[in-house]
């Protein structure tokens, strides 16, 4: 059990959490994973929870050490949105996104953190987002958690980097996942509102979110990665263009 290297994952039954749990299980990591609902899809220690429920982290975190004695890698991917104007947002609605979005991965990254520092060695990668780097309308909640969680990457990292546990956050652009599905669902948008607008013209999927995620809780691939908000995101945070121009570009 020593030599094997274990990965925590939050918000694995489904999307980008589900597709992470199974690249880094076929890189050899053994599982242990929390979710709203159970998650049977593949081996793993799973654990029915709410992140934002410090008892509930509390009773996880004690159950990964009970399995494993150990979590070399913590992937903070759980999360919900909230799509309307800021003006119609509750304060209700507020609290919950940011209860989820970002205490949760406080709470999950101070309690596995601690055992991490203690070892000397470990990797976190938060899932945070490109409306962490910018302002998307109708998403006030949303975009101030994903603010927030690099925000907490960069602290972390600044703090815990010296004493051998690297933080660093992926910003995914539009994915297609259940999340993607409900959004569009509600009318919020359409494939081409995303696809016109990134510069590779498509969504990601949850499977180029999943490598790299891979990519830093791996030392040997990313020792020297320490706070950074990788953008994953197909160029969309890149591209300044106006619309006319961003199209224009691909037909030349």
């Amino acid at each position: 059990m020593d030599d094997d290297r274990v990965a925590v994952i939050t918000g694995a039954a489904h999307g980008i959490g589900r597709r992470t749990a199974e690249v880094l299980a076929d890189e050899g990591y053994l599982l242990a994973v929390i979710d709203r609902e159970p998650v049977s899809a593949f081996d793993a220690l799973s654990f029915v929870g709410d992140v934002s429920d410090e008892d509930d982290v509390e009773r996880f975190v004690e159950l990964v050490e009970a399995r494993y004695g150990r979590a070399d890698v913590l992937v903070n991917n759980a999360g919900i949105a909230s799509i309307g104007p800021a003006e119609e947002t509750t304060a209700a609605t507020w609290r919950r996104v940011l209860e989820v979005n970002l205490t949760g991965p406080f709470l999950l990254s101070q309690a596995f953190g601690r055992r991490m520092l203690v070892r000397g060695a470990g990797s976190i990668v938060n899932i945070a987002s490109v409306a962490g780097l910018m302002g998307v309308a109708d998403r006030v909640a949303y975009n101030a958690s994903k603010h927030g969680l690099i925000g907490l990457t960069r602290t972390l990292a600044v703090e815990w980097g010296g004493r051998g546990v690297r933080v660093n956050a992926v910003c995914p652009g539009w994915v297609k996942t259940e999340m993607d599905d409900a959004s569009q669902a509600e009318g919020a948008y359409v494939d081409t509102d995303i696809t016109e607008h990134v510069p590779m013209a498509r969504f990601a999927q949850p499977d180029d979110i999943a490598k790299a995620v891979a990519f830093l809780a791996d030392p040997a691939r990313s020792g020297f990665v320490n706070g950074a908000a990788l953008s994953v995101d197909g160029g969309w945070a890149a591209d300044g263009s106006w619309q006319s121009l961003r199209l224009d570009s691909r037909s030349r």
